[in-house]
């Protein structure tokens, strides 16, 4: 890539997915929140999902590979957490692939947090659309989502809790 501008390296950024959830990319989830770029460096700003999370590190490599890849060698990966995310981050689109692959997506903004406060939210099984749902868990596959279960269908399912 000659003269790399923003947007060229943004196009290539969406190229990575989530390590946790493959069906979005860092783009649509939110992580990834800016590209500075100089004459002699490009800076991703990314920002993790929760303090701590695992993905992080996976998701710095491929951003470092991903540009080398692509000719840009001069790269630096910055984790910022202010502001701290927030599902409110994630794109439309993004809310539809995670209902799609068996994830609930959050419902509404950041400011519900009754699964974070241990009430239990009646959602819609992302399988068979039932709202005859109940919360298993607090924690599901990974800490940024809760364990439900459709009293429908019987299956169990993920919710991305709103944070």
């Amino acid at each position: 890539m000659v003269n790399p501008n923003k947007e060229n390296i943004i196009q290539l950024l969406r190229e990575i997915p989530d390590p946790e959830i493959p069906v979005i990319d860092i783009w649509e989830l939110g992580i990834l929140r800016d590209v500075n770029i100089t004459d002699s460096k490009v800076e991703v700003i990314i920002t993790p999902t929760y303090s701590g999370c695992p993905a992080m590190k996976q998701i710095e490599n491929d951003i470092v590979s991903k540009l080398h890849q692509n000719g840009i060698k001069d790269v630096g990966v910055k984790m910022i957490y202010n502001p701290p995310w927030t599902t409110d981050w994630i794109t439309d689109e993004a809310k539809e692939k995670l209902r799609k692959y068996g994830i609930a997506p959050p419902e509404k903004t950041s400011v519900d947090k009754g699964v974070l406060l241990g009430k239990s939210k009646q959602l819609a099984c992302p399988r068979c659309g039932s709202k005859n749902t109940q919360m298993i868990s607090q924690f599901g596959s990974t800490a940024c989502k809760a364990l439900y279960q459709c009293k429908d269908c019987m299956e169990p399912f993920d919710y991305f809790k709103c944070i």
